[in-house]
């Protein structure tokens, strides 16, 4: 780990919400930089099959052979820099189509009901405190029925300056988004990275700055709560990505500078060569979250959470999304399948939120679902 990334402090809470605007900026814009590629911490661990519960049967691997999936992970630790524990408090899925380079992104929701590790079942943002990225992957790979090996845990330090390198980026608020920036976010933020962003003056068409979009991207107590506050980070994420795209290589070499230090991941320096040798060519294919159907609500000691109807079912229609094919499931995803809807009595005809892309069913207008986010969450 880089000395630099060992003491840096962060005197406030910085909220963890954004991993794929950093990842994807990083991936898409700024690896190509292979001078730079030095500076990324390497944890030197390669993971086998066998060691992140990789579990396909013929046909599913030859599905997946065109596709190169990466973990994308946002960690909360803020005040230790460390990079081998805590929760995932955001958690993506970034597939690559190897021969036509488009990129599709999947936000898994943080507190789905998985199975984390062994025979615990829990938020799926508790498997990296469980065991680190090996265990985290190993989770994703087990419950979604996929083929991940490598990943990228970020530091969300830098997510600022690279929006104020990009000369900001357009966003339309509403006057209630607008009011929430204004009396929560701003000066926060502000305080935490010494800047001194303006507030606004209501809802409208802006060029926002790089605390303004943090700001944005932090509202959740608005109609769609956890959920909505997702697709305003995929919003953000997108139009990063589209203008850092037609930036001048100095503004790229410049975005980089400001995200390699808080960047860990599995990937060699050969790895990152391979895949930024035509990244400029990759595109954006399209971003969702995940579980497609689901129910909310609060059970017991595991709190609230977002539960899969049913797992089955949004495990084989994740893999039409991303791959093109309903692949059979595996024995394990039926299993813990099973486990959750007897542990919730949560069954498929049972969804109270759907936002499935495949059909363009959508009932995620409905705000009342039961669904609370946790007082002490620290993606508020």
């Amino acid at each position: 780990m880089a000395t630099g990334r060992k003491k840096k402090k962060r005197k406030n809470k910085i909220v963890l919400f954004a991993v794929e605007i950093i990842v994807l900026a990083a991936l898409l814009v700024g690896l190509f930089i292979y001078s730079r590629l030095s500076r990324v911490e390497n944890t030197g661990e390669r993971f086998e099959e066998k060691d992140v519960n990789i579990e396909l049967d013929s046909e599913t691997a030859e599905a997946l052979k065109g596709y190169t999936n990466i973990a994308l992970f946002g960690l909360d630790n803020r005040d230790t820099g460390s990079y081998n524990a805590g929760n995932s408090d955001c958690i993506m899925i970034a597939s690559i189509n190897n021969d036509t380079k488009k990129v599709k992104l999947i936000s898994v929701y943080r507190d789905t009901f998985l199975n984390t590790k062994d025979d615990t079942y829990n938020k799926i943002n508790s498997a990296y405190a469980a065991g680190g990225a090996k265990n985290a992957i190993s989770a994703l790979n087990k419950n979604l029925n996929l083929d991940i090996k490598n990943y990228v845990a970020v530091d969300f330090g830098a997510v600022v300056e690279a929006v104020d390198l990009l000369d900001g980026i357009e966003l339309t608020l509403t006057d209630q988004e607008a009011q929430i920036m204004n009396d929560n976010y701003i000066d926060e933020i502000n305080q935490v990275t010494n800047h001194s962003s303006d507030k606004l003056s209501g809802g409208g068409t802006y060029t926002v700055d790089g605390v303004q979009a943090l700001a944005y991207c932090r509202i959740r107590y608005t109609a769609g709560d956890d959920f909505k506050r997702t697709e305003r980070q995929r919003d953000v994420l997108t139009k990063m990505i589209d203008k850092a795209k037609s930036s001048s290589i100095t503004t790229v070499g410049s975005m980089i500078n400001s995200m390699i230090d808080k960047i860990s991941t599995s990937f060699s320096s050969a790895d990152l060569l391979k895949l930024a040798s035509s990244v400029m060519d990759y595109e954006l294919e399209d971003t969702h979250g995940w579980p497609f159907e689901l129910c909310t609500g609060n059970y017991g000691s595991k709190g609230s959470l977002v539960v899969p109807t049913d797992l089955e079912t949004n495990v084989e229609e994740l893999h039409e999304y991303l791959f093109g094919e309903k692949n059979n499931v595996s024995n394990t995803v039926s299993g813990i399948s099973e486990y959750i809807r007897d542990y919730t009595g949560c069954s498929t005809e049972q969804a109270t939120r759907r936002d499935n892309p495949l059909t363009g069913d959508d009932n995620t207008s409905t705000t009342d679902t039961g669904y609370v986010l946790p007082e002490d969450s620290d993606a508020e």
